[in-house]
């Protein structure tokens, strides 16, 4: 395989997670019955460009489908942080009932409908039919596609030039990088600007968050790799924010390099700090794998005594991050009774791999369950809130990422 950003032959092995199903695709009951196909989940590492990256198994449109079971509205601290950013640009930016915004990935509009309701004009771009639709409901427009260089061409060509693009969480689930943020030089007003948000690659080693590696993120992403494919697009990064969500995630800011946006420090300051840990260098790199395996260790240890002790254990958030989890450990059904998830979406389906039942929040409340393992760590707050509020027992919770703790 050669990297998907420089072409540089990969031969160096970042992680390997074994072979697994697409974290997202719950299966049906009827599903249950069929044949499960199951990819190698292995992740390579550019020695010349550092970029991080998925071994190609499969073609996008068998993770992104019309039974894309993520929905961004299931999580209020998402929606927070949503409200939050869409009062901040608008204000930074300036941004009126003249402008336009164009999120890439909109999901079901938990974003966009925040600019809807402040009478600014948006387009979502979403290639997902369940999420489009959902979005479509609450008055988002969407555009049905995958974003790239071609579709960025036809709606520039329509005059739909966007003075704000918008990718949250987007970026890492692209396939070829490099068209896709040439499409964002095409689509922005040359003053225009740029967000997007997605995990970063040194917090993901540093705290070990290996669950949040799956088939759908193909890239895994510092400043410095980032940097690169904006300067080899036309583009280049004025600002750059350190941000607590997903575990730790970058928000950069770019723009065509012709705009006036002077650079801010704060792009220095990262990407020698990037430098400085070693993330330029083969050896930040290895090590990773031996870490990721202690978390296993640790998890299957934790199941086995609760089993030898007769402790009932359940899990909350049928997230994408708990499959990986799951399912490089080889959990199934006997060790886990089900998970329990607010997403209706989600509910009345099986975890992909491990097969475990999907339940929704009342099915905790007709048991006293000993042990709740919380898979989505990130929203390990808002989960415990929720819990405390909706159970009348006090099961221990715990996480088993970036280490087994008590919540």
């Amino acid at each position: 395989m050669h990297c998907r950003f420089c072409q540089t032959p990969l031969a160096h092995v970042f992680v390997d997670l074994g072979h697994q199903p697409p974290s997202n695709a719950y299966l049906t009951k009827e599903q249950m019955m069929k044949p499960e196909v199951y990819y190698p989940l292995r992740v390579r590492v550019c020695n010349q460009c550092w970029l991080v990256q998925t071994e190609d198994y499969a073609d996008r449109s068998a993770f992104f489908n019309e039974d894309y079971a993520y929905f961004s509205s299931t999580s209020t601290s998402w929606l927070s942080h949503a409200a939050s950013y869409t009062k901040m640009i608008t204000k930074r930016l300036d941004l009126t009932d003249q402008s336009f915004v164009v999120e890439i990935a909109s999901n079901d509009g938990y974003l966009l409908k925040n600019f809807v309701e402040a009478g600014i004009p948006c387009l979502g771009i979403e290639p997902t039919d369940s999420t489009a639709d959902a979005a479509e409901a609450i008055g988002v427009n969407v555009q049905r596609d995958f974003f790239g260089e071609t579709l960025a061409t036809a709606l520039a060509e329509k005059g739909k030039r966007a003075d704000l693009i918008i990718g949250n969480n987007v970026y890492a689930h692209v396939p070829d990088i490099l068209d896709f943020t040439k499409g964002m030089a095409v689509l922005l007003k040359p003053q225009g600007v740029v967000t997007l948000e997605f995990p970063h690659l040194m917090r993901l080693v540093e705290y070990n968050q290996f669950d949040t590696i799956y088939h759908e993120h193909y890239s895994y992403l510092s400043l410095i790799v980032v940097k690169s494919i904006f300067e080899t697009a036309g583009l280049r990064i004025f600002d750059v924010e350190e941000l607590t969500t997903h575990g730790g995630s970058l928000r950069v800011y770019g723009c065509l390099k012709i705009a006036d946006h002077e650079e801010l420090n704060s792009v220095k300051v990262l990407e020698e700090e990037e430098k400085k840990r070693g993330m330029n260098t083969i050896s930040f790199y290895t090590g990773f794998q031996k870490k990721v395996e202690q978390i296993k260790v640790d998890l299957l240890e934790f199941l086995l005594n609760a089993k030898k002790d007769k402790k009932r254990v359940v899990a909350y958030g049928a997230a994408a991050k708990g499959n990986t989890l799951l399912n490089f450990a080889g959990v199934k059904a006997d060790m886990i009774e089900f998970v329990a998830d607010a997403n209706p979406y989600k509910q009345g389906k099986f975890m992909p791999g491990s097969h475990l039942p999907i339940k929704d929040l009342a099915q905790l409340k007709k048991s006293n369950f000993d042990y709740i393992i919380v898979l989505p760590w990130n929203l390990k707050a808002e989960i415990k809130t929720l819990l405390n509020k909706e159970l009348e027992y006090k099961p221990q919770l715990i996480h088993f990422v970036p280490e087994y703790s008590i919540i």
